[in-house]
């Protein structure tokens, strides 16, 4: 019996967003994770239950259940989901939670600006 995936819902035109979906496919060979490009012409946001502008602010996923996760609470399901959990750990440490949290706040605002300094692969999607 197959099971649902965990849908993680990008933006395919950010180079960084890219990178990570690029990161998590290569190590997920059982194919635990799906990925949803926001920016595709088929893709409706109306069925995640939350606006598009929500949407292309920060990654989310799509849990199993329906729930919707988003910011690094969205990056720890995916890593240990593909166990990955000991990479990301100290993420989720109280001493350290709030640290993570608070800089993916920062890089998610300003990943467009970043991006540019951040060699560029040829494998956006548009």
């Amino acid at each position: 019996m197959e099971e649902t995936p965990i849908i993680i819902l990008y933006d395919g035109n950010c180079p960084i967003c890219c990178r990570k979906r690029d990161f998590l496919k290569k190590r997920d060979p059982k194919g635990i994770l799906d990925f949803s490009n926001i920016r595709s012409s088929d893709f409706q946001a109306e069925k995640t239950g939350t606006s598009f502008s929500e949407l292309e602010t920060k990654i989310h996923a799509l849990l199993p259940d329906g729930s919707l996760v988003n910011r690094m609470n969205a990056i720890r399901v995916a890593y240990r989901a593909i166990g990955l959990d000991w990479i990301i750990a100290p993420t989720g440490w109280p001493i350290f939670r709030q640290i993570f949290d608070c800089l993916y706040d920062f890089v998610a605002k300003h990943r467009i600006f970043i991006s540019r300094f951040i060699k560029k692969k040829d494998n956006l999607e548009r």
